[in-house]
């Protein structure tokens, strides 16, 4: 299967849950052009308030269908844009890339996977218990966390769903991904 861009989505407020849009523009060093969390710094708020200096590791948010899939089978409900993601894929074993992952588009926008993204108890509006379906407990009793990853954009440009995405994995050994 291609990995592919399935919707994309951006908010200028600080909602949890993003509105799709058509296209949205990867802005280099910043984020997705009129999103929330766009910046150069830290813009998610409880991050902002207590480390307002720290590099945003966070500008861009991706989740991967697949999840969406699984979820509707045990009955939950969950749409495009909803747990605030700004790239939906299809494709692409988004949980299980290492950390410094490229992800390139047609446009020659380009991210880098900076770790995975840890759950907030807002879900749980969405459908209750919605948020115990985003951790789990590995073979060692390590969190896995399931509700997508997080990047930097490395160059700008247009995506849109049905877009093609090359995945590129850094040098070994690779690293894992940390939550943030």
């Amino acid at each position: 299967m291609t990995a592919t861009v399935e919707a994309v989505a951006a908010d200028s407020g600080h909602n949890f849950s993003k509105p799709v849009r058509n296209s949205v523009t990867l802005i280099k060093g910043i984020g997705v052009e009129g999103d929330a969390h766009a910046g150069k710094t830290v813009q998610h708020l409880w991050d902002k308030a207590r480390t307002p200096d720290a590099p945003n590791l966070r500008q861009v948010h991706l989740v991967h269908a697949e999840l969406y899939d699984a979820l509707a089978e045990e009955g939950f409900q969950v749409t495009a844009g909803q747990i605030g993601e700004n790239i939906l894929t299809r494709g692409v074993d988004l949980l299980g890339l290492p950390l410094a992952t490229h992800l390139s588009f047609p446009s020659g926008a380009k991210l880098e996977v900076t770790g995975y993204r840890d759950p907030c108890k807002k879900l749980n509006a969405i459908q209750d218990g919605l948020i115990h379906k985003m951790i789990a407990k590995g073979e060692q009793g390590q969190r896995i966390v399931k509700s997508g990853i997080m990047s930097i954009v490395l160059e700008g440009g247009a995506i849109s769903p049905g877009d093609p995405i090359t995945v590129t994995l850094p040098n070994k050994p690779h690293k894992p991904l940390p939550i943030l």
